[in-house]
């Protein structure tokens, strides 16, 4: 029976520069007698009719030497990982691609890192978590855009069901209880029965207790950059599985408030990054995940969140801003609710030093209009004011540096936000209001 093939639906679907990378590997493989595949998640999304330009390739052979090839073909530079034989190509514009060889994957105990060795491309895709996931597309020129679908992943994806692979999939690694929820929730789809006893039963077993904190981390960062991630904890609340995250987390009507209104303003921001015209919020680049995740902490002690930071072992500035969401947030919104009409200055000494996912956080954690207007001026407005006149200037009108200089500086600040000064000489006046020049 033949394959079906794919490659209308990709040229039709992908941009020209994807298309034609995909075909430029299949030539480098060509020419090396190498089978090429495009495998997983473009796979996955491309047969869903969603946008996924997150390439994985796999070669049946020497997948370091084919990256090389490629990466001298397409002039991207490559980071190799001898170990496991794969490699990623980072090409000029910053786009990266992943490579890897055929293999297959044993694992000396639940949790630990597999042990690797070459394989052919359907053991390789049987080492897979879940069967939609387990979809290829073949790049040899001959064989361009043929589908292979070795275990029923295109009967799932109609079907609308995520099954794992074989009875041992939780065993060999724990981590798939959660993404099997996150790809549940992403595409609105359900877990086959077979899949959800599985589940059921690692939750008694204590695997997940084993994972490491690292691999844990990765986990809840995902399914926290979702895009509805309240859907995703939700199901992990009713699967008893919030509990591995810290025996104290409950899934309640406060946290899915707070995770609701986050998504909401994530959204927004995601709206201004393609809007340069949206003023709400100046396009940055902030860590969307720990807004759902500051949400997350919301209901649990400071100490049971000392415990997730330290377990999870997030770097360090992550660390600070989880801690910020947790310990400093309350304090700051009932000041900034004090006076409905703040001065400028006011707002922007509350708000000063606090990075801008925990000022997101607030902004969903609030009910009051007038607070998360002063957010969203501080974020807009108030955080680009700076006096024109700086240190070097006031030594230049005679002052002894000192301590005097943070007060005047500050003050001037403080004049430039509350529109009392607009110019370089209106600033210098008040200098000279302030001190005694000689």
């Amino acid at each position: 029976m033949p394959k079906p093939n794919l490659r209308g639906l990709m040229k039709a679907r992908l941009p020209d520069w994807a298309f034609a990378l995909l075909s430029q590997a299949g030539e480098v493989a060509d020419q090396r007698s190498m089978p090429a595949f495009v495998v997983g998640g473009f796979v996955r999304d491309l047969l869903l009719g969603r946008d996924n330009l997150d390439l994985d390739l796999v070669v049946e052979g020497d997948g370091l030497a084919f990256a090389r090839a490629l990466g001298r073909e397409m002039g991207a530079r490559i980071k190799a990982h001898k170990r496991f034989g794969t490699a990623v190509l980072v090409f000029p514009d910053g786009f990266k691609l992943d490579v890897a060889m055929a293999r297959a994957e044993s694992y000396r105990h639940p949790g630990a890192l597999p042990m690797v060795q070459p394989s052919s491309i359907e053991k390789d895709l049987s080492r897979r978590d879940f069967t939609i996931n387990t979809l290829a597309i073949r790049l040899n020129p001959r064989h361009f855009g043929e589908l292979l679908d070795f275990y029923g992943g295109r009967r799932d994806l109609k079907a609308k069901t995520i099954r794992l692979l074989h009875d041992l999939s939780l065993v060999d690694d724990p981590t798939r209880v959660f993404r099997a929820i996150r790809f549940e929730q992403r595409y609105g789809f359900r877990l086959d029965k077979c899949t959800r006893t599985l589940i059921k039963g690692v939750v008694t077993t204590g695997l997940i207790a084993r994972l490491s904190g690292h691999r844990l981390r990765e986990e809840l960062v995902c399914l926290c950059s979702e895009k509805e991630p309240h859907r995703a904890f939700a199901r992990l609340g009713r699967l008893d599985l919030l509990r591995f995250v810290h025996p104290d987390l409950r899934w309640s009507s406060r946290l899915e408030r707070v995770l609701r209104a986050g998504e909401k303003i994530l959204e927004r921001c995601r709206r201004r990054q393609l809007d340069r015209t949206n003023s709400e919020f100046p396009p940055t680049r902030i860590e969307a995940w720990l807004v759902p995740f500051m949400a997350l902490m919301e209901g649990l002690s400071a100490k049971a969140v000392g415990e997730v930071l330290k377990r999870l072992a997030f770097p360090s500035r992550q660390a600070a801003a989880i801690r910020a969401g947790h310990t400093v947030t309350d304090g700051v919104l009932r000041r900034l609710a004090t006076h409905a009409l703040p001065r400028p200055s006011e707002t922007y000494r509350a708000l000063a030093g606090l990075s801008e996912e925990v000022l997101l956080f607030m902004t969903a954690k609030t009910d009051s209009r007038s607070v998360t207007r002063q957010i969203a001026a501080y974020l807009t407005r108030f955080r680009q004011v700076k006096p024109v006149l700086t240190g070097a200037d006031l030594k230049a009108l005679g002052l002894k540096p000192g301590p005097i200089y943070k007060t005047i500086l500050n003050r001037l600040l403080d004049a430039r936000l509350n529109g009392e000064v607009k110019t370089e000489a209106e600033e210098r006046e008040l200098v000279k209001r302030m001190v005694k020049i000689r």
